[in-house]
């Protein structure tokens, strides 16, 4: 007899009962045991044989035959029937594919099926075809991360269709999270019980347009995380001057699933007084997202801009939708420049644009909108900035004012590298002649620019797969413009990641030494290289270093031009901020320096000076029992003495040494933390979603995803099997970084 795993779903019991009963017969799916009275249900599929009998598969997601229940990677599956299901993730969730079955005659009043797995609409479902066209579908429970494996029972009305031919498509054609369908136990059966029913989808209408004659500032999208995404083409007098997917909100009346979770505003400024037209590619007939668009001089929600629950108060985020690498830094008219990468329409990883904000002092930020659009050279990918001091570009202005040149790649087919110019800081013009450097294989990007002062030449290096290899290639330039390869230096091979993407290329004293310097080339994983540099080719002396230690940092760039030398550098922080109107943040900006060790010159890096102004108060760590705090800066320096442990809790995290390892253990995570001259020196920052720790004079550098406990603010140290010597302790209230934020 048929067992369900994990329980009976919700059907009725007659349901269940003829479900068992059919599994039990031992007939072939398609046929039925008896009934005194009534018809009894036909199961059409319970994907219990070794392989899918006569139903055909494509591709490579549903494999030879069903599954057994979980796949290697997938989160744990329950709710299926019997020991079999379809389950599509078939190595991982990028393969894609459908499963097909064989003509049937539909001969009762309902189809019922489990399903679970991705909800995407159109690529992860189940269709019911007849006539060659979708005439039901469904999907699962998921399109965020997280959720459950869980199938659960669904139903569809198919009266109407009585006595027609059909067909089932098992579809998965998504790559990415929960791209994915599982399915199982699919009956013809006149009664449903309380099996939830699938109302047939609204039609879908093609190239949608509402007309707006642009009046603000901002035209703002309703946004639904999660919802299916639509192509927006914004034009203006006949041509398309902006173009984004998102995940508009259908916004219909009474249906709380289909509301704005937050809006995504888009600067119309450019085309005040024309009429622009909004185009989508396909809305639901009874959609009210266009209807929805409203114009205003300010984002919406602005009275509560940088209060939200999770909103880093310590970190940079955007204020709108999802960040990832920082691009540009540099130091330019007084001020720090931040670009980013930036989906201005999205909680997740797309429609990459430059953003950008600059701080007075590395701590306080002001964001100024995006600078980059996609165009038709592609999305705008990582890239730098440097300031054209001697205007070798020719983009400066009459008087010697330098012209602000940023280097990026256009993301597009063929993938380039293109530059941009400004002397106000401001407003960005894309060079004529882009792109400045062609393709050289797909997917080359992440150009970092620097001026080589005893060559007199622009140096970039930029990150190229060749032959499978990662490779960073040096090109040399008299005027931004013009580029010529010099030399190519090899990281990872077979999966190895080292010199990676977002390549880094920056020289420093040993030991503070000016006469005594090394060249530092390193890249997104944080791995690094050291050796030297004679303007064209770099000659490793010792290669792939570690560095960071943590989890959820990547991509870090260093800032060029800085007034006072010191080699600045800030890294993206993979830290989710969950049903907040914006995600991710950058890390604090960390002064780098290499330093003499037993095993030659090594990176370490210390927290910029300039956090010191966020303190609020004077040290407490006299009144630690009485202390809290929502941000939070520890310093601690002891000798272990005859301690076994001494621990470190601040806001519900645990920051160990443990003494006979010398390692720290943050929140779980392990990492060597030499003693320096017998002591440990640690620094610790608590934000809001992210934890950073500083320990070992800098050699070790923990950042680490976390989000504290909202009630928890408390500090604490505890010293176990033994006693520490020298225990110094410091605790710091912080402030926000938001407050001296300009209107």
């Amino acid at each position: 007899m048929k067992i369900m795993n994990g329980g009976l779903p919700v059907v009725c019991q007659t349901m269940a009962v003829w479900m068992m009963l059919v599994a039990a017969s031992g007939l072939p799916a398609g046929q039925e045991p008896q009934k005194s009275d009534g018809r009894a249900p036909i199961v059409l599929a319970d994907f219990e044989g070794a392989d899918y009998g006569p139903w055909k598969a494509t591709g490579e997601a549903f494999g030879a035959g069903p599954a057994r229940g979980t796949l290697a990677g997938q989160m744990h599956v329950e709710g299926f029937a019997g020991k079999g299901l379809v389950n599509s993730f078939n190595g991982g969730d990028n393969p894609t594919g459908r499963l097909t079955s064989p003509a049937f005659k539909l001969e009762r009043k309902f189809v019922t099926f489990l399903i679970g797995g991705g909800g995407w609409a159109d690529e992860t479902c189940l269709n019911l075809v007849i006539g060659g066209k979708v005439v039901r579908t469904a999907t699962g429970p998921n399109s965020v991360s997280g959720g459950s494996e869980r199938l659960e029972a669904a139903a569809w009305d198919v009266a109407e269709f009585a006595g027609r031919e059909a067909t089932l498509v098992i579809v998965d054609e998504r790559h990415g999270g929960w791209g994915h369908i599982n399915v199982d136990q699919i009956i013809q059966a006149d009664d449903r019980g309380s099996t939830p029913l699938v109302v047939p989808p609204v039609p879908l209408l093609k190239n949608v347009k509402r007309e707006i004659v642009a009046q603000k500032k901002l035209l703002h999208f309703p946004v639904k995380t999660g919802a299916r995404k639509r192509v927006v083409t914004v034009t203006a007098g006949g041509e398309a001057v902006r173009q984004f997917d998102i995940e508009l909100a259908d916004a219909l009346e009474g249906a709380a699933s289909t509301q704005p979770e937050w809006w995504a505003p888009l600067d119309i400024r450019r085309w005040a007084g024309k009429t622009l037209t909004i185009n989508v590619d396909l809305l639901p007939e009874n959609s009210n997202a266009l209807e929805s668009l409203r114009q205003s001089d300010t984002l919406l929600d602005s009275d509560k801009l940088y209060q939200e629950a999770l909103r880093p108060q310590l970190h940079f985020s955007s204020q709108r939708g999802w960040l990832n690498d920082p691009n540009g830094l540099v130091f330019f008219n007084g001020e720090y420049h931040l670009f980013y990468q930036h989906n201005p329409y999205g909680w997740g990883w797309g429609n990459m644009h430059w953003g950008h904000a600059t701080s007075p002092d590395l701590v306080h930020w002001q964001e100024h909108g995006d600078v980059l659009y996609p165009d038709a050279l592609g999305p705008m990918f990582s890239g730098s900035a440097v300031v054209d001091t001697h205007n070798t570009s020719g983009f400066g202005m009459s008087g010697g004012k330098p012209p602000l040149v940023l280097i990026y790649t256009a993301a597009g087919n063929p993938t380039t590298q293109c530059i941009a110019y400004s002397t106000d800081g401001r407003t960005f013009t894309k060079f004529s002649g882009n792109p400045v450097v062609k393709q050289i294989t797909g997917g080359n990007r992440d150009p970092k620019v620097f001026w080589h002062e005893p060559t007199k030449k622009w140096v970039m290096v930029l990150y190229v797969e060749l032959n499978k290899v990662h490779t960073v290639h040096f090109f040399t330039s008299p005027n931004l413009r013009d580029w010529t390869l010099a030399s190519v230096t090899d990281g990872g091979t077979n999966g190895g990641n080292y010199l990676f993407e977002c390549p880094d290329f920056f020289e420093l004293p040993i030991d503070g030494d000016a006469k005594n310097k090394k060249w530092v080339l390193t890249a997104a994983n944080s791995e690094y290289s050291i050796g030297t540099f004679d303007g064209t080719r770099f000659t490793p002396e010792a290669s792939k270093l570690p560095d960071v230690r943590g989890r959820g940092f990547y991509a870090a760039q260093t800032f060029s031009d800085i007034p006072d030398g010191r080699r600045l550098q800030i890294g993206w922080c993979q830290a989710p901020s969950p049903g907040m109107p914006f995600n991710q943040l950058q890390s604090f900006p960390s002064e780098l320096t290499l330093r003499t060790t037993l095993d030659g010159p090594r990176l370490h890096r210390s927290p910029a000076k300039e956090l010191e102004s966020l303190r609020d108060g004077s040290d407490q760590s006299q009144s630690l029992a009485t202390f809290k705090a929502d941000l939070v800066e520890l310093r601690a320096d002891f000798e272990p003495g005859t301690a076994q442990a001494i621990t470190f809790h601040i806001r519900g995290s645990s920051i160990t040494y443990e003494s006979k390892t010398q390692e720290l253990i943050v929140n779980g995570h392990r990492s060597p933390a030499p003693l320096i001259s017998g002591r440990l020196r640690l620094a610790v920052y608590v934000d809001r979603t992210m934890l950073e720790v500083y320990a070992s004079d800098g050699l070790t550098y923990i950042p680490l995803p976390f989000i504290p406990k909202a009630d928890d603010q408390n500090v604490g140290v505890e010293v176990t099997g033994g006693e520490a010597k020298g225990l110094s302790v410091q605790v710091y209230k912080l402030k926000s970084i938001w407050k001296l934020r300009k209107p």
